[in-house]
C-alpha cells in the first residue's frame, strides 16, 4: 500500500512497550491450554509421568534406607560401649544397605534424564508444529489484521513468543511436576518418620510465603521497570542509528546524548531496585531454611534422647527437610519464567484465534469455466455494480460506485490522499471484501473464485520495491516459478532490467539481500516490474510505482510500465500526472466517490477537480 493512502486504514492501536514483561489477563485458561498442546502425545507423556514417579519415589525412599544405616552403626557402637558379647558394627548389613542407596540413587538419576529426554522432544515436537501453525495462520488472517497491528507486534508473537513458550514448556513444566511430585513425596516420608517434627518443618511455610509474596511481588514491579526502561534505551538507540545522517545535520548530538544519559539513569535505578530485591530473596530463604534446620535439630535432638526416635530416623528427617525446602524454592524461582511463559502462549493463542478472512467458495469457478463466456483475447474486463466499502461500519469510504473497465484499457486513478485509490484496486484482489455491492472479472463475481485464481490473474507492481533475499534471477522468476531462464531473461529485456545487469559482477547471480543494497531504487523497482511481466497476469496494478525514483530512471521505468501494460487491463495510481497522461481514462476520485472521468484533454478542457489538482502540481514546481 502506498505512503498515500495510509490514512484510509484504521489507525494502530497503542500497544505500549513490547521489551517489557508481561501478565497473561488470563493465566489458567491459557495456562492450561499451553500444557493441552502436548495433549495429543499421551504415550509419551505417560512413560514421561512413570520415569518420574519412579524417580520420586527412589529419591524420597533413599534417606529412610540411609537412617537405617545410621541406625546400624549407632547400634553396633553402642553395643560395644556396653560390653555385648559378639557385638559390634554388623558391616555386612551396613555395605547392604548402602549399596541400596547408591542404587536408589542411580536409578533415580537414570530415570531422572529418561523423562528430561523424552519431554525435551515431546516439547521440540510440539513447538515445530505450533510454528507451523503459526506460519498458516499468517497467510489465513485478511490483510485488515495487518493494517491494524504493528508490524514489530507480529513479529514477536511469531518469533519471540514462541520461543518463550518453547522454554516455558522445556524448563518450567518439567522442573513444576518433578518439583511438586517431590514436595508431596518428601512430605509424606516426614509424616511418617515423625509426624511431631512433620509439623514443625511445616510451620516454617506460612514464613517462606510471606517472603515470596511481600519482596517477591516488589522484585517484579522493579523488573517490569527495568525492562520498560531497557526498551526505552534500545529504541533510542535504535533511533540514533537509524536517524544518525539527521541527527548529525542538525547538530543534535548533544541533545541525544542527554537524553540516553537520562534513560540510562533510570535504567540503572530501577535495575539496582530489582536486583537488590531479587538478591534478598535468597538470603532470607536460607535464613528460613537455616532457622528450620536449627529448630528440627534440637527438637529432634531432644527426641532421640528420649528415646523416642532412633538417631537414624532424626538423620533421615533432616535429610528430608532439606529436600523439602529445596524445591520450594525452585517452584518460588519459577513463577517468573511461568508467568512469562503463560503470557507469551496467550499472545500466540491470540494470533491464532484471530478472525481469518472469509473461505473461498466450496466449488469456485476455475480458469477453464472463465474463458467459456469469454474469448482469451478478450479477457480482463472489470467491472464494479454499486461497490460500497468501509474499514469500520462507522466509516464508510466507498459508497455505491460503479465503474466499467473494458479488456486492455489502461484507468488511471488520481485524487488527495485517502480518497479511497489504493483502496479500490485492493478490493479488486479480494485483499478486502466489499461491504455491499459486486466486482466482477469477465463478468464473474469475484466472490464465487478462489483468491488463488484471481490473483494468479493479476499482476502488482507497488510503491516500495520489494525484493528477497536470493539472485536477480530469483527476483524476477517469483512472478511465475515454472519460468525458464530464458523466460525470466525476457521479461528483464522487456522491463529494461537486463541493461544493468551486465554491469553487475555476477550478472543475473548477483545475489541481493532483501533491501536490495546492490542495486538503486530505480533498478529494484524495474526488477518488480521484469517479475510482474514474467507472470503475464491479465490485470496489472501499479501503485505509484515510479514516485521513488529519480526523474532520469523514470523515464526507462515509464517505458517498462508502457511495455507491460500493452494488451492488458491496468490500473494505475499516481501523483504525478505527467505518467498518465496516455492513459484511456482517467479516474478523479475525493471522499471514495468517483467525482471526474475522461481522457487528459478532456479533463483539462472540463475545468474540474484534475485540473485544480494539474494545476497545483505546475504551481509547486511539480512534473506534469
Amino acid at each position: 500500500m502506498s505512503d498515500t493512502e495510509m490514512t484510509e486504514t484504521p489507525e494502530v492501536a497503542d500497544r505500549g512497550d513490547e521489551s517489557a514483561p508481561r501478565s497473561a489477563k488470563a493465566f489458567w485458561p491459557s495456562a492450561l491450554r499451553m500444557v493441552a498442546l502436548m495433549a495429543p502425545r499421551k504415550i509419551a507423556l505417560t512413560w514421561v509421568f512413570v520415569l518420574l514417579v519412579v524417580c520420586v519415589v527412589l529419591t524420597v525412599y533413599a534417606p529412610k534406607v540411609l537412617g537405617d544405616a545410621v541406625d546400624v552403626i549407632y547400634d553396633g557402637v553402642l553395643s560395644v560401649w556396653n560390653d555385648e558379647p559378639g557385638a559390634g558394627i554388623d558391616f555386612t548389613e551396613l555395605g547392604r544397605l548402602i549399596g541400596i542407596v547408591l542404587g536408589m540413587y542411580l536409578v533415580a538419576g537414570v530415570f531422572n534424564w529418561a523423562q528430561g529426554f523424552i519431554l525435551n522432544r515431546i516439547v521440540v515436537a510440539v513447538v515445530v508444529e505450533l510454528r507451523t501453525d503459526v506460519e498458516r495462520k499468517v497467510h489465513r488472517l485478511p490483510l485488515s489484521y495487518y493494517d491494524s497491528r504493528q508490524t514489530g507486534d507480529l513479529l514477536s508473537r511469531t518469533t519471540n513468543d514462541v520461543d518463550n513458550v518453547q522454554q516455558a514448556l522445556q524448563q518450567a513444566l518439567s522442573q513444576f511436576a518433578y518439583s511438586g511430585m517431590m514436595i508431596i513425596g518428601v512430605t509424606v516420608m516426614m509424616f511418617r518418620v515423625s509426624w511431631q517434627l512433620a509439623v514443625v518443618a511445616l510451620l516454617a511455610l506460612p514464613l517462606t510465603a510471606v517472603v515470596v509474596g511481600i519482596v517477591g511481588t516488589r522484585a517484579q514491579k522493579q523488573y517490569g521497570a527495568q525492562w520498560a526502561n531497557t526498551g526505552k534505551v534500545n529504541g533510542h538507540v535504535e533511533e540514533s542509528f537509524t536517524g544518525h545522517d539527521l541527527v548529525v545535520a542538525y547538530g543534535r548530538q548533544g541533545e541525544m546524548a542527554v537524553t540516553y544519559d537520562e534513560r540510562n539513569e533510570e535504567l540503572y535505578e530501577a535495575s539496582a531496585k530489582a536486583q537488590f530485591l531479587s538478591g534478598m530473596m535468597m538470603p532470607l530463604m536460607q535464613f528460613l531454611n537455616y532457622l528450620s534446620y536449627v529448630v528440627i535439630a534440637v527438637f529432634g535432638g531432644l527426641r532421640v534422647a528420649n528415646g523416642q526416635m532412633s538417631l537414624g530416623a532424626a538423620t533421615a528427617f533432616i535429610q528430608y527437610s532439606r529436600e523439602f525446602n529445596q524445591p520450594l524454592g525452585e517452584l518460588a524461582g519459577m513463577m517468573t519464567m511461568v508467568q512469562s511463559g503463560v503470557a507469551s502462549a496467550e499472545r500466540v493463542f491470540e494470533l491464532l484465534d484471530a478472525e481469518e478472512q472469509d473461505p473461498d467458495p466450496e466449488t469456485p469457478v476455475s480458469s477453464t469455466e472463465l474463458v467459456a463466456p469469454v474469448a482469451a483475447a478478450r479477457r480482463g474486463r472489470v467491472e464494479f455494480r454499486d461497490v460500497s466499502f468501509g474499514y469500520s461500519p462507522q466509516a464508510p469510504l466507498i459508497e455505491h460506485l460503479d465503474l466499467e473497465v473494458d479488456p486492455g484499457q489502461t484507468i488511471a486513478i488520481v485524487g488527495p490522499t485517502g480518497a479511497g485509490k489504493t483502496t479500490m484496486v485492493n478490493l479488486v484482489m479480494r485483499f478486502y471484501e466489499v461491504t455491499s455491492g459486486a466486482i466482477l472479472v469477465d463478468g464473474v463475481d469475484t466472490r464465487t473464485m478462489g483468491r488463488a485464481e484471481l490473483r494468479s490473474r493479476t499482476g502488482m507492481v507497488l510503491q516500495d520495491a520489494v525484493l528477497f533475499d536470493g539472485t536477480i534471477l530469483e527476483n524476477i522468476r517469483y512472478g511465475r516459478l515454472d519460468a525458464t531462464d530464458d523466460e525470466v531473461v525476457a521479461a528483464a529485456k522487456a522491463a529494461y532490467v537486463d541493461r544493468f545487469v551486465h554491469a553487475l559482477p555476477q550478472g543475473y547471480d548477483t545475489v541481493i539481500d532483501q533491501d536490495g543494497g546492490s542495486v538503486s531504487a530505480g533498478e529494484r523497482q524495474l526488477i518488480t516490474i521484469a517479475r510482474a511481466f514474467l507472470a503475464e497476469p491479465e490485470i496489472l496494478i501499479l501503485d505509484e510505482a515510479t514516485s521513488s525514483v529519480d526523474t532520469r530512471t523514470e523515464v526507462l521505468v515509464q517505458k517498462a510500465m508502457n511495455a507491460i501494460r500493452a494488451q492488458r487491463t491496468s490500473f494505475v495510481i499516481a501523483h504525478r500526472l505527467s505518467t498518465i497522461r496516455d492513459a484511456d481514462r482517467i479516474l478523479v476520485m475525493v471522499d471514495g466517490s468517483i467525482v471526474e472521468q475522461g481522457s487528459h484533454d478532456a479533463l483539462l478542457e472540463a475545468d474540474g477537480a484534475y485540473t485544480e489538482l494539474y494545476r497545483s502540481q505546475f504551481a509547486a514546481g511539480g512534473a506534469v
